[in-house]
């Protein structure tokens, strides 16, 4: 348990990411941009931003709400920021976890997914460990997903094809932001995508909030989205129905 990563911040009784309670590590570091993003401050990697912290020590912490995990039915997320760009680390973490029984779940929007190197070889392995994989489908269309992440989504289109290939259990979650993720066409498409895809379990929309823009303003970022209000819940209700597999 020599191996060490940057780590952002930990919650300890998660009640959202997975099933029953979870004990969640946020990672430091993303390649996406996105424009609603809750945690900016996770976006950088390296020069020291987040804690650097072993897998011994978050072990040694795990261990003590271990309990409360077990009792629940619940175990351990690690999200971020994007936690693939912590794969080693990740494989170490959760062969521990495994020793224990420990229920292991990645929150990921596979904006660094690559079928290709040494990366595709870590994540196999990490896969077998891996018993749940929250995925974050931003946006359907390309073009929209660029805007609204900075970034294409064909490789994370792969991605969701991917955990398919590998039979891993997903949850497909769906971030709902009035007027840019919520049109009918692109829900219907994005729900033709997820009904090809049957390890999907569950998916999940989630309202958008505005809950991180007092951390772009600290970290001196005009917000992109400060006039979007937050979707009704006849709107969640809609997108819901549309999504449900």
């Amino acid at each position: 348990m020599k191996l060490k990563t940057r780590i952002h911040s930990v919650e300890s009784c998660g009640t959202v990411d997975g099933p029953g309670l979870r004990y969640v590590i946020f990672t430091q570091g993303c390649l996406l941009r996105c424009q609603f993003c809750h945690n900016p401050d996770t976006w950088a990697f390296g020069n020291g931003e987040g804690e650097e912290i072993s897998v011994e020590s978050l072990m040694k912490d795990i261990k003590d709400y271990l309990p409360f995990l077990q009792a629940s039915n619940g175990g351990v997320t690690v999200s971020g920021g994007e936690p693939l760009l912590h794969v080693d680390f990740l494989i170490e973490l959760f062969t521990e976890c495994k020793k224990l029984g420990i229920h292991t779940t990645i929150d990921s929007s596979g904006g660094c997914f690559t079928r290709k190197g040494r990366f595709i070889q870590s994540l196999d392995r990490l896969m077998e460990l891996t018993d749940l994989i929250l995925l974050d489908l931003k946006q359907i269309d390309e073009q929209k997903h660029k805007t609204l992440t900075s970034v294409s989504n064909k490789h994370i289109l792969d991605f969701a094809q991917y955990l398919k290939e590998k039979q891993i259990p997903v949850w497909v979650r769906h971030v709902l932001i009035p007027g840019i993720t919520d049109q009918e066409d692109d829900l219907r498409n994005l729900s033709k995508f997820i009904k090809t895809l049957p390890n999907v379990e569950k998916v999940e929309i989630l309202p958008y909030h505005r809950l991180g823009v007092y951390k772009w303003e600290a970290l001196g970022l005009e917000y992109p989205l400060k006039d979007v209000q937050t979707p009704t819940d006849e709107k969640v209700k809609w997108a819901q129905q549309i999504l449900a597999i």
